[in-house]
């Protein structure tokens, strides 16, 4: 569903984002940038038909696995490299157009390393998955950089997605527990399984139930 012009999504109390109809299913874009683990995970979700979510097309950035993932299921697939344009702000306003040819309710940034422009932004209520619990360790290093900080525990965030890195209002959360013994693979292993899950379950409650955006919570549903 399209922001209405000139608004973010996210301050204005009656920032409805209707429930899918009974009967029909949400269509989603997925950008990608990497091998696609996050992308499969709701490509097997959207097998079951009581999951209300069709996986309209996958973008990139670059070549990657994640774009064969989608290939090998059939879905549309198309790249938009940041090298193939002037300025980001022409490749913000191509990448913008990729997306509105699909008319998506939502679009779900699955391990895609680029920043959304404003024009990307308005197509539809964009989705992210972060490895750590935001506010804290935002950026590509999340993993890392909480290893480093010597937390207890971390996590993954799901969140919406506004200009800044990171910094969009919080879906939900799963925590993590940090071991003695961590290296940041072996935790950001850990933290995957639960990212996939919550991508897989936020995509879905939003898509089929709604949300409304109030100030920095987001409301599940017409309530």
């Amino acid at each position: 569903m399209p922001r209405p012009e000139g608004s973010d999504g996210r301050g204005d109390p009656d920032a409805l984002h209707a429930p899918t109809a009974p009967g029909s299913t949400a269509s989603v874009v997925v950008l990608v940038s990497g091998s696609g683990t996050l992308l499969q995970a709701l490509l097997d979700a959207t097998t079951d038909p009581a999951y209300g979510v069709t996986v309209a097309a996958v973008g990139a950035d670059r070549p990657c696995h994640g774009l064969e993932r989608a290939e090998r299921a059939g879905i549309p697939t198309f790249v938009r490299s940041v090298r193939d344009h002037s300025d980001r702000a022409a490749w913000d306003e191509a990448l913008a157009a990729d997306l509105a040819a699909h008319d998506p309710r939502l679009v779900v940034t699955a391990g895609f390393m680029r920043i959304l422009g404003p024009r990307s932004l308005a197509v539809a209520p964009v989705v992210n998955t972060h490895p750590a619990l935001l506010p804290s360790f935002p950026g590509a290093h999340g993993v890392r950089d909480a290893l480093a900080y010597g937390v207890t525990v971390t996590g993954t965030t799901c969140h919406l997605v506004d200009a800044g890195v990171d910094t969009g209002p919080i879906i939900e959360q799963r925590v993590v527990a940090v071991e003695p013994d961590d290296t940041e693979d072996s935790l950001h292993e850990r933290i995957k399984v639960h990212e996939r899950e919550l991508i897989v379950q936020v995509t879905g409650l939003l898509a089929r139930e709604g949300f409304t955006v109030q100030g920095r919570r987001v409301r599940v549903g017409r309530a």
